[in-house]
């Protein structure tokens, strides 16, 4: 049994509602996102300060609970998720409280610019205990999650949300090492690479339930535009380039040995590459495979977390 949507008798508590209306579910791929961060700073000899790093964690999780506010603020402005009759609960179709009438438009829209708010006055704090740079890094990925659904740019609508949510999810890791090691490095790009891009396949097969009604109402993502029988074949693409770079990285030396063990989740990479090509016509069928994409990228940021502290830890 599918879980049941939301409801405004259900969410009678505000805490919980509030809570909720953040699809704090999704939120673990922010967290995974950053362990890669503290993990590409401990490599390099950094010592890790608890405080900073705690800070940087939990506000990471807010700006994602922000963004993923706002993004059911604009499909709700431009009537996408009101159209959607294909949906697949809890992972498509946005989180459903304001078409079932649990919070405004505009309670949605306040409660996002709080959230962002406050991850800009975490963000300053975390400037000054360890440098300049982290503005930009920060600023770069409130715009870019802001600009996902919102008008003018909407990057999701023009065909550009795959390349929005790589650089989201690199930006998060790049941002943990920042604050860690006070300068930039490659280190943490070449680590975030691979499981930014399994996580954008997140977002590419959660684009084939919702097809229809975002064809309908003008939100133009590239499964719109290729068609779900062509658009399949970049979710092969966007997972073959994303376990081949660490195949890739491991052989010129950019990251250790140890980190071969995150291509195990690529099982589950197949297994939903399989569903999808015999189901992307029927879309409502892909819930399986829509997990196993959410696993694939969990596992693989756990596994490619472990392996860079661990090289570290035996060398």
């Amino acid at each position: 049994m599918p879980p049941a949507e939301p409801t405004i008798i259900a969410l009678s508590n505000p805490f919980r509602r509030y809570l909720l209306a953040t699809r704090p579910a999704f939120l673990s791929i922010t967290f995974l996102a950053c362990l890669i961060g503290l993990a590409t700073a401990c490599a390099d000899g950094v010592i890790i300060n608890p405080a900073t790093a705690a800070v940087t964690v939990l506000f990471a999780l807010i700006a994602h609970a922000g963004i993923n506010v706002f993004n059911d603020y604009y499909d709700a402005l431009n009537g996408t998720d009101d159209a959607n009759a294909e949906r697949i609960f809890p992972y498509t179709g946005g989180s459903r409280f304001i078409q079932n009438g649990v919070m405004s438009r505009r309670e949605t829209a306040l409660y996002g610019v709080v959230l962002f708010l406050a991850v800009i006055a975490a963000g300053l704090w975390l400037t000054l205990v360890s440098a300049a740079g982290l503005i930009g890094i920060g600023a770069a990925g409130l715009l870019i999650g802001w600009a996902y659904s919102a008008p003018p740019l909407k990057l999701n609508s023009r065909g550009c949300g795959e390349v929005g949510v790589w650089a989201g999810f690199a930006l998060i890791t790049i941002g943990t090492d920042f604050v860690q090691r006070g300068q930039f490095s490659a280190a943490p790009l070449i680590a975030a690479t691979s499981y930014a891009l399994l996580v954008t396949n997140i977002l590419f097969i959660n684009q084939f339930p919702d097809h229809k009604a975002d064809k309908a109402t003008g939100k133009h993502h590239l499964v719109v535009r290729l068609g779900p029988m062509k658009a399949r074949w970049g979710y092969v693409l966007i997972a073959i380039a994303a376990y081949g770079w660490i195949i890739a990285t491991v052989l010129i030396g950019t990251l250790p040995w140890l980190a071969l063990i995150a291509l195990a989740p690529a099982v589950l990479s197949g297994q939903a590459t399989i569903a999808l090509l015999r189901l992307s016509s029927t879309p409502r069928s892909l819930a399986p495979a829509i997990q196993q994409t959410i696993g694939a990228a969990s596992l693989h940021g756990i596994l490619l977390s472990l392996a860079i502290a661990a090289a570290h830890a035996f060398k």
